[in-house]
């Protein structure tokens, strides 16, 4: 096999991989995302806004004067302010997710490819506030939404590290055990509890430590890493 041969193999192998990962199930079905309207999806941006800084006491009939839309408008999109959040973040969640695959070249190394692509996905946590992750954190559903975007973080991180273990650029480790912790990251550093805590933002504490395990992984390969 020539060297040009092995590497559209590599490329093959990783883009099959991703590809496999099963992805979560959104709040809004796609058939229910086409059927919004321009003003539902300009309204549901807004919304990404008024909620950063918390939402707890904030009721259906202040939203809508946040918004300057009526009541009627947004019970057309949900019936609880709390399933409004949900939908909210689960779209970008996913708009997160979408941009950070769209990180990962096609023609790099894969633990190169996991960093770019956990750097990516932390920016769902950018801007978060104690407030705001506090309220998050008592909306019933919202672990369950959380769950399943943070299990899909870790299958593509697991899968990327999998390819780099084989290719002899990490040290031999429980590569799920890794990925999960990386995984992670970014939802503990968002906690309201500790955020407070932190020298910097939950992205930025995310990111730092995704850098020192890759570094201590790829010091530690056979062959030095890449």
């Amino acid at each position: 096999m020539t060297p040009t041969t092995a590497h559209a193999t590599a490329v093959d192998e990783m883009g099959r991989r991703l590809r496999a990962v099963r992805r979560p199930r959104p709040v809004l079905d796609r058939e229910r995302e086409r059927q919004l309207t321009d003003r539902q999806r300009e309204l549901l941006d807004q919304m990404e806004q008024v909620f950063a800084s918390g939402f707890a006491d904030l009721t259906m009939a202040e939203l809508a004067g946040r918004l300057n839309c009526s009541l009627r408008t947004l019970y057309a999109l949900a019936s609880s302010r709390d399933e409004l959040v949900l939908m909210v973040v689960d779209r970008k969640l996913w708009r997160i997710g979408r941009m950070a695959r769209d990180a990962i070249a096609e023609d790099v190394a894969p633990l190169v490819a996991v960093r770019a692509y956990l750097e990516a996905a932390t920016f769902a946590v950018s801007g978060w506030s104690a407030a705001f992750a506090r309220d998050l954190a008592a909306v019933p559903a919202a672990q369950q939404l959380e769950d399943g975007h943070n299990e899909y973080l870790f299958e593509v991180t697991r899968a990327l590290l999998d390819l780099a273990l084989e290719r002899g650029d990490i040290a031999d480790v429980d590569t799920a055990a890794v990925a999960r912790v990386l995984a992670g990251l970014g939802r503990f550093y968002s906690r309201p509890e500790v955020i407070p805590t932190l020298r910097s933002s939950p992205k930025q504490a995310a990111d730092a430590v995704v850098d020192l395990v890759l570094r201590g992984l790829r010091a530690a390969a056979p062959r030095g890493g890449e």
